[in-house]
């Protein structure tokens, strides 16, 4: 492995975390100015059901059955061992399967589009049921597209251009912005016209950066063909990633629904508040950890095991860095939210303690997640994630019921569930870097 190979992989990851970080912010900007944009056009009640609406259907492209992670690590495999054909007969399986599954989907949807009654799903009589029949199939129709065309974000993951990625999500925020400025400005408040633009920002942003991207890539080109060799490695670990995108899901929808009927709905607010402020250090290293998926899968193709363990200890130093930036935010959390959304949300300084902790876990797992994902070593991350899916809400309702704990409980309780992959990601990281045949460790 030349040295030169490993230096070139350092820059690169370097100006996708600078990239992310800009786009990231712009990203942002847009969305912060879009939503009081679209309150004010829609009014509180159309927008609570377009919110509503959205992050209910969205839900969709949690079940690609993990083909854009396989894609992701079987792209970069392809490509780091200068399999140029290889790369792109996984691209064009990808996109046939995807471009099925997204078809399915929106044939189903828009059979439900005119049988369900949506005013009683989205509670509201301010709408007719016609309206919201076509809202749900204008939406339903673009995320089932988007999901199709969204497989550029993959794409681009797996050949280390992850900025171009939240790049991506800049222009939908862009564009949103953009047409819903100009809607409040040429029509009234219109639910379908609001979906019609959202659906269009969404699907042209990744319309041109697929565009861009094949322009200058002509070699990997996706053709509509199906190669069965191909499919079924996709697949094998496809379907390894969606159980764990599915556990992780249920981890964390769960959340609210146990706080809401243990202890009632204001503390849901108070825990959203906390969650929130706490986010941003999970965003920030968001920006730092994701480029870092797909160079792991080069390095280790490429049998670049030194740069692995380089990189490993510098996300070991960056860890140090967040544990400081916890304590810090646990310290100001009280006077800060007080600041931010007004003193009549009282937080207890025990959810605030409790929501630093399972920081901490989640980017500590996170360390080892990046680069086991990278090199496609998950079985026992499936296990893992399985199995706190079904610790999660025992461990959170026995809390409950029996200490005087509030939300925390619950915060505490989806902790002590990612427990086991506190040790197990570390353990499994360290036999594949030093064992070749580790037996499930290795896997």
């Amino acid at each position: 492995m030349t040295k030169t190979v490993s230096q070139e992989r350092s820059r690169n990851y370097l100006r996708q975390v600078k990239g992310s970080a800009v786009f990231k912010g712009l990203a942002v900007g847009c969305s912060f100015l879009a939503v009081p944009l679209m309150i004010h056009y829609l009014g509180q009640e159309q927008f609570g059901v377009w919110s509503t609406m959205l992050s209910v259907l969205t839900w969709i492209t949690y079940f690609d059955l993990g083909l854009g992670n396989g894609l992701r690590n079987k792209l970069a495999e392809a490509l780091a061992k200068n399999q140029p054909d290889e790369a792109r007969s996984y691209i064009s399986s990808a996109y046939s399967l995807i471009g099925l599954i997204s078809l399915t989907v929106f044939v189903i949807l828009a059979l439900a589009a005119f049988i369900v009654p949506w005013q009683k799903v989205f509670n509201t009589q301010l709408l007719g049921t016609e309206t919201l029949s076509y809202a749900v199939l204008i939406t339903g129709f673009f995320i089932a597209l988007n999901f199709w065309v969204s497989l550029i974000n993959s794409v681009l993951n797996a050949v280390q251009k992850t900025s171009f990625v939240v790049m991506g999500q800049f222009l939908v925020s862009a564009l949103s912005l953009v047409f819903v400025y100009v809607l409040t400005k040429t029509t009234d408040a219109s639910l379908l016209y609001l979906t019609t633009a959202y659906g269009v920002s969404m699907v042209g942003a990744n319309a041109l950066l697929s565009g861009w991207f094949y322009k200058g890539n002509h070699s990997l080109i996706p053709k509509l063909s199906l190669d069965f060799s191909h499919v079924r490695p996709l697949l094998n670990l496809g379907l390894q990633f969606f159980a764990i995108q599915i556990a992780v899901l249920i981890i964390y929808a769960t959340s609210k629904i146990l706080i809401a009927q243990l202890y009632g709905p204001e503390f849901v607010t108070q825990y959203e508040v906390v969650f929130k402020l706490f986010s941003i250090i999970t965003m920030v290293y968001g920006l730092v950890m994701t480029p870092l998926w797909s160079s792991y899968t080069d390095a280790y193709h490429r049998e670049d095991i030194e740069w692995i363990k380089w990189t490993l200890k510098k996300q070991f130093a960056i860890f140090g860095i967040i544990v400081l930036a916890v304590i810090v935010l646990i310290a100001v959390a009280k006077p800060l939210i007080a600041l931010w959304v007004g003193s009549e949300v009282n937080v207890s300084m025990m959810l605030v303690i409790s929501m630093g902790g399972f920081i901490l876990v989640s980017v500590w797992t996170g360390i080892f997640a990046s680069f086991l994902n990278g090199v496609g070593k998950i079985r026992v991350s499936v296990i893992v994630s399985v199995v706190a899916m079904f610790l999660n809400i025992p461990a959170s309702i026995l809390l409950a019921k029996y200490t005087s704990l509030d939300a925390s409980a619950v915060v505490i309780g989806t902790m002590i569930a990612l427990l086991p992959g506190v040790f197990t990601g570390p353990y499994q990281t360290y036999k594949i870097l030093t064992v070749k045949d580790a037996g499930i460790w290795s896997r």
